[in-house]
């Protein structure tokens, strides 16, 4: 079963007409843009955010990520992302739902890993530093 996660965030986007093909579907890369959006929301809320990860030294490259498509969102189209935390102690996993805004219908499924990495030394790290952990801690009930 698919982990819901211990905090999310929720993202409205309208579909721009610049990011769909000539069938009026929107391109498959572009959902990756759509799970950035609401993963910079989710780590707004955790109040450690991308430029928090730079000042405190370090680097959180994605090395995994995998889509799932079900049905394709079109130009116009209100979506909801929602990004989920998932795992945050050894690597950052986050679990993103994107659906319709109106009828709540599942559109795409997908999921990231990023990894800590130093950036002083450019080491990968096996556990997430101690100043993004306690971010997370503080945010759980």
């Amino acid at each position: 079963m698919r982990s819901k996660g211990v905090l999310h965030a929720d993202t409205e986007i309208l579909v721009p007409f610049f990011d769909v093909d000539t069938m009026n579907v929107v391109w498959h890369g572009h959902y990756v843009k759509y799970l950035e959006v609401a993963r910079c929301a989710l780590l707004d809320k955790l109040g450690h955010n991308y430029t928090a990860m730079v000042e405190s030294g370090f680097a959180w490259p994605v090395i995994d990520l995998q889509l799932r498509y079900v049905r394709g969102a079109v130009f116009g189209q209100t979506l909801n992302v929602r990004a989920s935390l998932v795992e945050w102690e050894n690597r950052l996993k986050i679990n993103y739902l994107i659906s319709d805004q109106h009828t709540g219908e599942r559109l795409t499924r997908a999921s990231t890993v990023q990894v800590a990495v130093d950036m002083s030394s450019r080491e990968m790290l096996l556990a997430s530093p101690k100043v993004f952990t306690d971010a997370v801690e503080r945010m759980l009930p």
